[in-house]
């Protein structure tokens, strides 16, 4: 029966999974068998080759070396056995499933705050990609209909993807009581909510305006690394630029 060889790319630094596809493969793998979280396969290169790899070298330093395999996603390598050519990886969500987009959750009840945070956010971009090794974009949410968020939709999917959630979480009104209850806009508790559950605490930054006819505190439970309070433009524009280098560092993009 003849093999069918599987290509493998090595993911040594975050490259989206098309541009990863752009350059050649560094294994070619003939999978034994599949189960939901692992996979087993024989990689077809000469062990030497193997030996002197980067990835491999790496391997033995305890690192974590992750793969993309075509048709099956994302994977870490868990055992390697360079006598019998067998391979045990682990199924991961990688960062070259992500695209390199920064995602604004904006609202329309109070707009000077958007406006604000997507004018800054712009701005950062502008001077980031003449430094990025690719080309960062940004989207954002739609606010076209009144019907509810389906979970399964393209604006989630494009949470989902991005490198890096930006949300404003300034309040809209206040419940009064003691203390005050400010409330932030609904569609973006939605969004926030999702981005906090299918994305890590890194990838998200979550953005405030002071306001002088709404008090109380913050209501997102983030770190304060992944959170920005700021009074007007001028301030916003002294903290964006660094939150969001920060938050991007892990990707090796500048």
């Amino acid at each position: 029966m003849a093999i069918i060889a599987l290509k493998a790319w090595y993911i040594q630094e975050y490259e989206p999974i098309r541009e990863l596809e752009k350059r050649p493969h560094d294994l070619r793998l003939s999978k034994n068998s599949l189960l939901k979280s692992a996979l087993r396969a024989d990689f077809l290169e000469d062990s030497s080759e193997v030996r002197e790899s980067a990835w491999f070298k790496r391997y033995l330093d305890g690192e974590t070396v992750e793969f993309y395999i075509e048709g099956s996603g994302g994977y870490a390598i868990s055992n390697i056995d360079l006598i019998s050519h067998e391979l045990y990886f682990t199924k991961k969500d990688v960062m070259a499933q992500l695209e390199p987009t920064i995602f604004l959750c904006y609202q329309t009840e109070f707009l000077e705050s958007s406006e604000l945070l997507r004018e800054s956010i712009q701005s950062v971009l502008e001077k980031l990609n003449k430094r990025s090794r690719l080309p960062i974009t940004l989207e954002e949410s739609h606010r076209l209909t009144e019907g509810p968020v389906r979970l399964n939709s393209t604006l989630m999917r494009k949470i989902r993807k991005s490198l890096l959630f930006v949300a404003d979480g300034t309040p809209i009104l206040q419940i009064d009581g003691s203390p005050p209850q400010p409330v932030p806009s609904p569609k973006v508790c939605v969004e926030v909510g999702y981005a906090l559950h299918c994305k890590r605490t890194e990838q998200i930054l979550l953005a405030h305006m002071e306001r002088s006819d709404i008090n109380g505190q913050f209501l997102f439970d983030v770190p304060s690394g992944n959170r920005i309070q700021f009074r007007g433009k001028t301030e916003l524009n002294k903290l964006l630029p660094q939150a969001i280098e920060t938050q991007l560092q892990r990707f090796n993009l500048l």
